[in-house]
């Protein structure tokens, strides 16, 4: 995977030849008021949904562009010029950009650090949220499979975003088309619908994408002052067509079936047992329990028991679960030496085992949920949590088309769900995964042990 657009990537011609573009599903514009495209960097919204932009404004529809970032970063060894110069340019570019577009609309440039979205992930999501109040709202942001890392943190941002306020959102693909190619796994093709705009619109998206020099043609003759976008790269953004990921994500808990399936394809489908991320991930998720041994311990979704065989070192009882049959059958035999430990299938979703736990550990399994079922769930959690208990969880932060949520909305959901009755002891936090430890004890390992 490439971010480099200097390099042509992939040939514009094959996915032209390719012949499911030409199928894709028409997108549906009726019924929409209001327009927010939301755009990482200065030139995404241009060249991921420009055209999208211009037929609202035809339309009559109102139109919000917002801009993430200030663009500063894209020259970063430039001789000529400076990252402040840069950002007043690319802000000034995007305003003439929307005067091709968009005449009427409103832009909105927040101006955070160029290439860093993920740290500034809440402050982000607390400027945007203003921008999406109302009714017949769409939200059109970056696609989190995007591989870029501002564009899929942004994307997650916007998708959690869409799901709170209740609005439709539309995901536009900028780097997919350079990195990938038709047959990889990664493109969504059961996902995509496509605008196919006047012929006045892509007139005026191909003379918004001419605003921004900046990015198409050299700020001067040395090195480190070269086009940022590469002709060919271009290309892919001056069809006749938009294509936008606009498939939902799932809306219902993943059920026995579809694990079972998983699990008569692989014996250890996520690799639990092989990859040293899960081995290393383990090793954080027991670093960061603030006991060293719990009375009672229940752990959801348990899979093949390899988290489970650790932790049982750790606790005088251990309850594991899961809702495929095919899980709980390896996870006993992995675990069938260890008197201490439980496993069953069970659906958690649906019938919560009573108790009276001091650690209850969530990993992995949330973002099956849909979020209401999830809200549950947390409920019912904190309910069978003895008065000192302690709560895990840790989830991969990576899109899933599959799984009702992302990583980033369960721990959302988990933080909004134990507020006020529990205390978060730990944050760890990766690009990959987040690792979260509640307690209703506020206290340090320090001085819970005597230290202090």
């Amino acid at each position: 995977m490439t971010f480099d657009s200097r390099l042509p990537g992939t040939n514009v011609d094959v996915w032209q030849r390719d012949g499911r573009l030409a199928d894709v599903p028409a997108l549906e514009l009726s019924g929409i008021r209001r327009l927010v495209v939301v755009g990482a960097h200065p030139d995404d919204e241009t060249l991921g949904a420009g055209a999208l932009i211009a037929e609202c404004a035809a339309a009559g529809i109102d139109v919000t562009v917002v801009v993430v970032t200030d663009g500063g970063a894209s020259h970063p060894d430039s001789p000529s010029t400076t990252p402040e110069h840069l950002r007043r340019l690319r802000g000034t570019e995007t305003l003439e950009a929307m005067r091709h577009l968009a005449p009427e609309a409103v832009v909105h440039s927040l101006d955070f650090p160029d290439g860093a979205v993920r740290e500034h992930r809440d402050e982000i999501a607390t400027a945007l949220r203003v921008h999406l109040s109302g009714d017949d709202v769409l939200l059109a942001a970056p696609w989190r499979g995007d591989g870029h890392r501002d564009h899929r943190v942004l994307g997650e941002i916007c998708a959690s975003l869409a799901d709170e306020a209740g609005v439709a959102l539309l995901e536009y693909p900028v780097w997919l088309w350079h990195w990938a190619a038709p047959d990889d796994d990664e493109v969504p093709w059961d996902a995509f619908v496509a605008l196919a705009p006047s012929r006045a619109s892509l007139d005026a998206k191909r003379r918004a994408i001419g605003e921004y020099t900046s990015q198409t043609l050299a700020l001067g003759d040395g090195p480190g002052d070269e086009a940022v976008l590469h002709p060919e790269f271009l290309r892919n953004f001056r069809g006749d067509r938009e294509v936008y990921v606009g498939r939902r994500r799932a809306e219902t808990v993943l059920d026995q079936s579809y694990f079972d399936a998983l699990y008569r394809r692989h014996d250890d489908p996520w690799g639990f047992t092989s990859r040293w991320y899960e081995r290393r991930k383990r090793a954080a998720t027991l670093a960061a329990l603030p006991e060293e041994r719990f009375a009672s311990a229940f752990e959801i979704g348990c899979s093949i028991g390899v988290l489970t065989e650790q932790l049982a070192g750790r606790c005088d009882s251990l309850l594991a679960v899961d809702v495929s049959q095919a899980a709980v059958d390896r996870a006993r035999l992995r675990l069938a030496a260890q008197a201490n430990v439980r496993v069953g299938r069970v659906d958690v979703a649906s019938a919560f085992p009573s108790g009276d736990f001091d650690l209850i550990v969530l990993s992995e399994v949330g973002y099956y949920f849909t979020l209401g079922v999830l809200e549950r769930v947390l409920d019912d959690a904190v309910d069978a949590l003895s008065a000192g208990g302690t709560f895990v969880a840790c989830h991969w932060r990576h899109q899933v088309d599959d799984y009702a949520l992302t990583g980033d909305e369960v721990h959302s959901a988990i933080a909004t769900a134990l507020d006020g009755r529990m205390t978060r002891m730990v944050r760890h936090e990766e690009d990959d995964f987040l690792l979260d430890v509640y307690s209703p004890d506020p206290r340090s390992v320090a001085v819970r042990t005597g230290i202090l």
